[in-house]
């Protein structure tokens, strides 16, 4: 089983910045999924940027969201700032 996401911070260029719980910090590039279905409506930036986390994973308004797994798997591991 994957980490559930504790923090989720928008980037520019349509990306997240996730804290998962076992402490790692990974980058989601959020471009891809822009031009399917439910997800043409975060092409909006001010939508975009209502990114919260919910039960582990990201949600937006309007029933838009993406699941830990999903995030996880199909993120880059980024150094965290708490990293030597």
């Amino acid at each position: 089983m994957n980490p559930r996401v504790n923090r989720v911070t928008p980037q520019a260029g349509y990306r997240l910045l996730l804290e998962f719980e076992n402490g790692e910090a990974r980058l989601f590039d959020l471009t891809p999924w822009l031009d399917k279905g439910v997800f043409r409506a975060l092409r909006d930036s001010a939508a975009f940027a209502q990114a919260q986390v919910v039960d582990g994973s990201v949600e937006w308004p309007g029933e838009i969201d993406l699941s830990y797994d999903t995030l996880f798997l199909r993120s880059m591991a980024v150094q965290s700032a708490s990293s030597p």
